[in-house]
């Protein structure tokens, strides 16, 4: 089955809903063929590589809300984090633009070997828990060198023009089949669930999704199991 999950290194709920995905997944009886593409998604094209300010302040300039209305959306957003074992610290994180991060997991996506999901783990953890700068060369560099990825190979890919076309081609794609917010997940080129949902939804999408591409056997029922003359391959009887 195949699974492909556009979302946003910068986006809270995209780290939620991983988790509560890759839970559905851990479950599911044929999670070992599932195949999951992550694509790139950006919540905020124009966002400077580092924004000057608290992430309060750039969700209540880009939104055009109230400072007490940025900090109670932010406090939703950490309760549902802490349902799914995470900490977001957004005293300490830095509003970034993710267009590098995206290069960085297209690299992996390149690379043999390289566990994707978890370069997107570290990617979304280091913005969300750890408060470093996605934008950040050298944040990039040692977060690809702890999954297996070589230091120049990064430093490359960040400033290479293919690798970028590749993430912005996830863009175009997803604003083709309109994507309009993230995380969103698409089943099998057919089936789209939006948002970060519970657990038991992706799990029911899986289980419902796998049955209608792969089919279980028939089960006969034998009427009459007395021998009776027959032909078959080798010839009739």
């Amino acid at each position: 089955m195949r699974v492909d999950i556009w979302s946003d290194i910068a986006c809270p709920w995209c780290y939620i809903g991983k988790r509560r995905f890759e839970a559905a997944l851990a479950d599911f009886a044929h999670r070992d063929d599932v195949r999951v593409t992550w694509r790139s998604y950006q919540l905020d094209p124009e966002l400077p590589e580092r924004f000057q300010g608290s992430e309060a302040e750039y969700l209540a300039q880009a939104k055009g809300i109230s400072a007490e209305q940025a900090e109670q959306m932010i406090a939703v957003v950490c309760d549902q984090a802490e349902t799914v074992g995470l900490t977001y610290d957004y005293e300490h994180l830095v509003p970034a633009n993710s267009l590098r991060g995206h290069q960085l997991l297209h690299l992996a996506r390149r690379t043999p070997g390289i566990d994707v999901a978890a370069v997107k783990d570290d990617l979304l953890d280091a913005h969300f828990v750890r408060g470093e700068a996605i934008s950040d060369p050298d944040v990039l560099v040692a977060i690809g060198a702890r999954h297996g990825l070589d230091e120049d190979a990064v430093r490359t890919a960040l400033e290479d023009d293919a690798i970028r076309a590749e993430v912005l081609a996830d863009f175009r794609t997803a604003r083709s089949i309109g994507v309009t917010g993230v995380p969103f997940f698409v089943l099998e080129d057919k089936y789209a669930i939006s948002g970060a949902q519970p657990t038991e939804l992706f799990a029911q999408a899986l289980q419902k999704v796998w049955e209608e591409t792969e089919p279980a056997p028939r089960n006969f029922i034998t009427i009459d199991a007395t021998d009776a003359p027959a032909c078959g391959p080798e010839g009739c009887a």
